[in-house]
């Protein structure tokens, strides 16, 4: 995907060229007017001429910003996974873990909802899991699987516990928005949320009851935080914890 420093794209065919300076920037422009056609009238419409002419330019310009019309859909995907990342909010100690769990997975699909034609944008091609803000998004969640795993409450490895929470919130918005307006129940989203609920997490923190796997979750998660132990002793416990943390 092209960059540019912001005022760099100076030729006479770019219409912005005698904006104020307080005016939008090209790039941001044209991602914006991308973003219009793609909500108004689909995928199909966010072609480079159409494109350019919402954002009052002309079609090299859009070439020179972004390389080709691949390079614009990718740079409007990221403007959504930015969007998506500043409506998340972290508490680092939730009063209710499970709760906080249920609120980010509803955030998510209403972000999804509200933004149907962008987040099918942002989930259409595998590779923009590279997108810095949607690895930064993933890290909000591995974060807040952390903390469920320090708690005692996890009931699978941190990792599988992340993918089933993004696939399901993933998935419930994509199957929502797949069937017509009059099949769409709201029962459905609920079920897959405390679906994925049940998946990932216990009952009741693994401390207050019998068996190795949930208290070596819990433990590895605060590993990371211990200051006393070794790199080497740190690897080494490591180890040993997952072997502990499968369920058998």
């Amino acid at each position: 995907m092209a960059s540019r420093s912001p005022g760099q794209d100076d030729t006479p065919t770019d219409k912005s060229d005698t904006a104020s300076p307080g005016r939008e920037q090209p790039r941001q422009r044209v991602i914006e007017a991308a973003i219009g056609l793609l909500t108004r009238e689909g995928r199909d419409a966010v072609t480079t001429r159409a494109v350019a002419d919402a954002a009052g330019m002309q079609p090299p310009a859009i070439y020179r910003l972004f390389g080709d019309k691949n390079g614009l859909l990718d740079a409007v995907a990221e403007h959504g996974f930015a969007a998506f990342l500043a409506t998340k909010h972290v508490d680092p100690d939730p009063e209710d873990p499970i709760e906080d769990l249920r609120a980010g997975w509803e955030m998510a699909t209403e972000f999804g909802l509200a933004n149907p034609a962008l987040f099918t944008l942002m989930y259409s091609e595998p590779t923009r899991a590279d997108s810095a803000s949607f690895r930064a998004g993933m890290e909000i969640l591995r974060g807040r699987v952390r903390r469920l795993a320090a708690g005692g409450w996890l009931r699978v490895d941190e990792e599988l516990a992340a993918q089933i929470i993004h696939a399901t919130g993933r998935g419930a918005v994509l199957t929502w928005l797949s069937l017509p307006q009059d099949r769409r129940d709201p029962a459905l989203l609920t079920a897959l949320r405390e679906a994925m609920v049940t998946a990932v997490t216990n009952e009741r923190p693994a401390v207050r009851h019998p068996g190795p796997a949930g208290a070596a979750r819990a433990l590895r998660a605060a590993l990371p935080d211990q200051t006393n132990l070794s790199v080497a002793e740190q690897h080494l416990l490591g180890e040993w914890l997952n072997r502990l943390a499968v369920d058998g």
